[in-house]
């Protein structure tokens, strides 16, 4: 599914239309994006949670050459589903 997919399931599901739909969805995106990008966590109960993670500066291999390069520590999104979303996936 992607993004334009998900506003026509929030429209049909929300009895909305799509331009509204389509506004909550990229509010919805943007106000988790700007509290990633602030270092906070956002906690969506029966969902799962976001946060940052740091990651550590490492060794790697250029795959063509089999140089050795150094890949920089990083600061990267993550996500952790929920127990409702695991169990639902999984069947």
């Amino acid at each position: 599914m992607n993004k334009g997919e998900l506003v026509i399931s929030v429209a049909n599901r929300a009895g909305m239309t799509r331009k509204l739909a389509e506004e909550a969805v990229t509010a919805v995106f943007d106000s988790i994006t700007d509290a990633l990008a602030a270092g906070d966590r956002v906690a969506l109960a029966g969902f799962g949670s976001f946060e940052v993670r740091e990651r550590a500066a490492r060794i790697g291999r250029n795959p063509q050459t089999g140089e050795e390069i150094r890949i920089e520590a990083a600061r990267v999104p993550a996500f952790r589903p929920g127990q409702p979303l695991k169990d639902r996936v999984a069947g």
